[in-house]
């Protein structure tokens, strides 16, 4: 099933869901002691793998974070070929001095805002939604 491609329509139907939980995302040169079942995503990059994965998960591993984080998920199934979903939404959020690292997944976008901004990040996406409709 092709996402949608029309930004519009994206923004329209987004449907901005906060996960429960702290979510924090740590730097490992060797990933191999951590269990995949875990992790929420990873990425390797030349410094190191970030790993991102519950606070809690983190902290029975010992392992070091900076930033505390909640986990929302653009619940549209969106394109990964779409063109301006993902600056017309942090753009947004940028207006209201949010910041956002946004993951995209086959099926949805998911941004991670500073937990101390996660109602206002949903408030802001839910305006944003309905100011399309």
């Amino acid at each position: 099933m092709a996402g949608e491609i029309n930004r519009v329509q994206l923004l329209k139907t987004m449907r901005p869901t906060l996960n429960q939980g702290e979510y924090v995302f740590v730097s490992v040169m060797d990933s191999t002691g951590i269990d995949r079942s875990i992790t929420i995503c990873e990425f390797k990059e030349k410094e190191g793998i970030t790993i991102v994965l519950e606070k809690s998960k983190a902290e029975e591993l010992q392992l070091k974070y900076d930033y505390v984080a909640s986990w929302i998920t653009l619940t549209v199934h969106s394109a990964l070929e779409a063109v301006g979903f993902t600056a017309a939404f942090s753009a947004e959020l940028t207006k209201h001095h949010i910041s956002c690292n946004v993951i995209a997944g086959y099926y949805h976008d998911h941004i991670f805002v500073d937990k101390k901004d996660a109602q206002k990040a949903m408030k802001t996406l839910t305006d944003l939604a309905e100011s399309h409709q």
